[in-house]
């Protein structure tokens, strides 16, 4: 029976159905209905626009919901995400790929549900080696900055739709250039169009949340277009858009080379699975449920797998969507299902009801689904809270208008490691005070009232112990050495510091050896086991006392051992 319990502790990890099957309540079944119905109204206009911001057909779009929903059902662990094309990936996959296809229709297609494989496979690979650090990779401040310049570039794109000209251009400034020289050309009408459907949007957004409003929107703007013979007067239209369900195809291999296809694959992914874990891990814990964010690569990887074989693109799972999917009642991935199945119905039988949709109304809800992505709040708030922070979402910023969505997401991830290692490099180093009747001590600089140590430093590295800060920490010291007259010890408290490697061992040799040529003593207090192992290692056992590497500064300056430390007595506070 144990032997059991933990075979099917196992696949229920790899299949997270077998786990909310089990549980499954049959009243769960109409909220799960409810959701995926609206899930579909939802997806069907987003879909429609995202697939024109990638520069593929509508239809692609809706593909890459109902195939990536059913995809992810099977295998991710989170049971409100929903899966669909997203408007950064789309974006991404509209430069990188358009480049890649040479301007022909037919490659760019392939090219893309090819990029989905390679996200399948990368994902693959990703939950063999447990890759889910990648989670961590780009920090939040890098985050706020990329969405942000994303964000901007998606709204920056669709103005020529929203105001009826031609636009054109290969990044953000460029595009913003070409744009201020057709402002002579706008299209009222067309503008008039886009603006009413963002109005719109926007109450529905207000005033019902959780609503298919979209769908009323596209409907209501079908109705009006074709009343009122838009097309014949101007007005941008999607046409007509084939009925039916995908064929199933292998993607065509052998098109790009490896170095050709895995920058854009690797960017995917890398967007994909941040974004989508953010989200699932907020539902999660609303709901009360665990995330396995490592088994989150085999859903996302199931999810583009799916959609690589029906023609589609990269898809993930969105903020947006999911908060559609969980405010509408979802209580479990089956909600996702049947938002597949409403969309294979759309794809059978309502297609010919497009045909007249405005792409103004298009750019309009892609434009609602973005602005929000530019969080100005949020960057005022690093600016006055972290300068450095607030830098770092700058360049990701910036990096994303010059050099666009693939390049910039590859740059913000290598930003967010350089970042971590900065500050690293610079630990705080507390320089320690005595805290008045007690046997406490704390940091001078942010303390108020601790009595100073009268012939002694004693200082707290608040971080490991590693090659890029042992040198900061070295100095730091000596510096305090020079400042500080008549010292005779120095003690060194680890407590703070988790991990030392081999050269944080040797700058404590260093500073013994230094300490020693001025005859000033050396200490070592609060050393974990780790620590204490390597540090013996070095030589550092001979060169200290070790018995003192377990104890606290207090066991070492306190007034029981002042007495065989020359200077080492508290100074004395006045009399009250």
């Amino acid at each position: 029976m144990k032997f059991r319990s933990i075979q099917q502790a196992g696949w229920t990890r790899i299949f997270p159905p077998l786990t909310w099957l089990a549980d499954y309540k049959p009243s769960w079944l109409r909220h799960d209905a409810i959701a995926g119905v609206t899930l579909a109204a939802y997806a069907i206009p987003v879909s429609l626009a995202y697939a024109g911001l990638a520069g593929l057909p509508p239809q692609v779009g809706i593909y890459g919901y109902m195939l990536g929903g059913l995809g992810y059902a099977l295998l991710g662990s989170s049971r409100q995400l929903a899966v669909g094309p997203t408007s950064a990936i789309s974006l991404m996959i509209a430069g990188s790929v358009g480049a890649l296809a040479g301007g022909d229709a037919i490659r760019f297609a392939q090219i893309a549900s090819l990029s989905a494989f390679a996200v399948a496979v990368l994902c693959l690979i990703a939950w063999l080696f447990k890759l889910s650090i990648l989670i961590r990779l780009v920090s939040d401040s890098i985050l706020v900055g990329f969405k942000a310049g994303a964000g901007l570039i998606i709204i920056m794109s669709q103005l020529p739709s929203l105001f009826g000209v031609a636009g054109g251009g290969h990044n953000f400034f460029d595009r913003a250039i070409r744009l201020a020289g057709q402002v002579g050309d706008v299209n009222l009408l067309v503008l008039a169009i886009g603006v009413a459907a963002i109005v719109l949007l926007l109450l529905g957004e207000r005033f019902l949340a959780g609503r298919p409003v979209g769908l009323v929107v596209v409907a209501l703007s079908i109705l009006i277009a074709t009343l009122f013979g838009l097309p014949a007067l101007g007005v941008p239209v999607t046409g007509n858009i084939p009925t039916g369900l995908p064929a199933f195809e292998v993607p065509t291999f052998g098109m790009l080379e490896f170095q050709e296809l895995f920058p854009v694959a690797a960017g995917c992914l890398l967007l994909a699975y941040i974004e989508g874990v953010s989200a699932a891990r907020s539902f999660a814990a609303k709901h009360g449920y665990s995330l396995d964010v490592r088994q989150e690569f085999l859903g996302l990887g199931a999810a583009n797998l799916a959609v690589a074989f029906g023609h589609g693109y990269p898809v993930a799972g969105g903020l947006s969507q999911s908060a559609v999917n969980d405010t509408a009642g979802a209580r479990t991935s089956l909600a996702l299902v049947v938002c597949s199945f409403a969309l294979a119905l759309c794809l059978l039988f309502f297609t010919g009801l497009l045909t007249n949709l405005p792409k103004a109304v298009l750019a309009g809800i892609v434009f609602v689904a973005v602005y929000r992505l530019v969080d100005i709040g949020a960057l005022l708030h690093m600016w006055r809270v972290s300068r450095i922070d607030f830098y770092a979402a700058l360049i990701a910023l910036v990096s994303v208008l010059l050099l666009g969505i693939l390049q910039g997401v590859l740059l913000a991830a290598l930003a967010s490691i350089f970042l971590l290692l900065g500050r690293a490099s610079r630990p705080n180093i507390a320089f320690l005070g005595r805290l008045p009747g007690s046997g406490r001590y704390s940091d001078s600089a942010r303390q108020e009232g601790v009595e100073p140590l009268v012939g002694v430093i004693a200082f707290r590295p608040e971080a490991s112990l590693l090659y890029i800060n042992a040198e900061t920490i070295l100095d730091a010291v000596l510096s305090m050495l020079q400042k500080t007259p008549d010292v005779r010890m120095v003690a060194c408290d680890l407590s703070a510091s988790p991990n030392i490697d081999l050269a944080g061992a040797r700058m404590l040799l260093d500073l013994h050896d230094e300490l020693a040529s001025r005859h000033v003593a050396f200490c070592i207090v609060g050393a974990h086991a780790q620590l204490r192992d390597l540090l013996r290692a070095e030589g550092l056992a001979e060169k200290t006392d070790s018995s003192e590497w377990l104890g606290t500064l207090d066991s070492v300056l306190g007034e029981g051992n002042a007495k065989d430390r020359p200077g080492l007595h508290r100074q004395q506070s006045p009399a009250p």
